[in-house]
């Protein structure tokens, strides 16, 4: 299948997508499937990705990592993601987590977390989501205050991907403004076995290898130093990991939106029913040609919200993640709707490994913010409408 790329990417970032695609192919949707019936984590393919320096490609060269930024990492979760193998806690660790710490780290946080994060021997969760706040971030009830020297953390998340093989989960809690009185957004580092962090899992429709967890902080006291960045520039930290996590999640439903494309483009053209394979129908053949469009036009956007991005330009680069998320998460949908209803019955069997993406293909919709919310950002952010909240 034909991808138009040669005219927007450096030589360097084509190299890497066939480099990357190459190792996706040798473990590929068999892998995946195989990882989850049997119940374990894709070690081999993080290990493997992290050995080649894929896993750590947006983090500082001085810390272990390649230097690069969010154009690099997504074209390797893109790549994954097209052949099957997709690592969903690579929008997590290296992308959120590694970032902000690469920000607004100290210099110990930056040599503790940054060299393991790059090669793939530490990984971190990233904890925002609240069960009575949703998508209010302004809701929050995660506090943290401060007793002595010492955080002391309260408050419940769910919806975190990864906490049992993360080493720790970077927390989104609120402090008091000492000012003000009002509650603002802080970011703290909470290891694995802090006493008092809790974790449920949660019992899930939705396969994958990353499972989903409640968390329960009940008094976790953290040392001085586990608050990432200042403590009175809460918003910016915080949206400087959430634009990576909605360029990294728009190359997750880009990926899988390419395999399942690309698997029923393989079933069309020698598939035959009547004289002539079913791709030769324009009934088959256009609605495959649509997804196609609208999958390249999703990666445009992505292409150029990871650039603004890396450039330093986080306003234009919050407008185009979040469209970048809500086009990729709709172009994912329709893909595997469209590839699943290529095969017919076929398409719902577990041989061809599409019927799983039905679920899957979702997560690009509803997470890490639904495509409404991202309607209203950019109703009230890009076309100036007011708000009704």
């Amino acid at each position: 299948m034909s991808t138009a790329r040669t005219a927007l990417e450096t030589e360097e970032h084509q190299a890497l997508r066939a480099a990357v695609a190459a190792l996706g192919k040798r473990y590929g949707r068999d892998y995946m499937t195989t990882v989850i019936r049997e119940g374990k984590h894709t070690d081999e393919l993080w290990a493997e990705a992290a050995k080649l320096g894929y896993l750590g490609v947006n983090l500082p060269e001085e810390y272990g990592g390649g230097g690069g930024g969010m154009a690099e990492l997504s074209i390797v979760l893109e790549e994954l993601g097209a052949a099957g193998s997709p690592l969903l806690m690579m929008i997590v660790s290296p992308a959120i987590c590694g970032t902000v710490i690469a920000r607004f780290g100290t210099e110990e946080q930056k040599r503790t977390w940054l060299p393991g994060l790059a090669d793939g021997s530490l990984a971190m969760a990233f904890g925002i989501t609240e069960p009575d706040a949703g998508s209010n971030s302004h809701r929050i009830t995660t506090t943290a205050r401060r007793d002595g020297d010492d955080w002391v953390l309260t408050g419940r998340k769910v919806f975190v991907s990864g906490v049992d093989i993360a080493d720790a989960t970077l927390i989104v809690g609120r402090t008091e403004d000492a000012r003000s009185g009002k509650l603002k957004p802080c970011l703290f580092i909470v290891p694995r076995d802090a006493p008092g962090f809790g974790r449920n899992q949660i019992d899930m429709e939705l396969h994958a290898p990353e499972k989903q967890f409640e968390l329960v902080l009940d008094d976790v006291r953290l040392p001085a130093d586990a608050l990432v960045g200042d403590e009175d520039a809460g918003l910016l930290q915080l949206f400087a990991g959430l634009n990576p996590e909605r360029i990294m999640t728009a190359a997750f439903g880009i990926g899988m939106g390419r395999f399942a494309l690309s698997k029923a483009v393989e079933y069309a053209r020698t598939r035959q029913v009547w004289k002539d394979p079913i791709g030769a129908h324009q009934a088959i053949a256009h609605p495959l040609a649509t997804a196609h469009i609208d999958l390249e036009l999703s990666r445009l956007m992505m292409q150029k919200a990871a650039r603004l991005y890396d450039e330093g330009d986080d306003i234009g680069a919050g407008e185009a993640a979040n469209m970048a998320k809500y086009a990729a998460g709709e172009a994912c949908v329709k893909a595997v709707d469209q590839a699943v209803h290529t095969l017919g019955g076929n398409g719902l069997t577990r041989e061809y490994g599409l019927a799983s993406l039905i679920t899957a293909s979702r997560v690009a919709r509803i997470a890490p913010v639904s495509r409404e919310m991202i309607l209203n950002y950019v109703s009230h952010q890009s076309l100036g409408l007011p708000k009704s909240y």
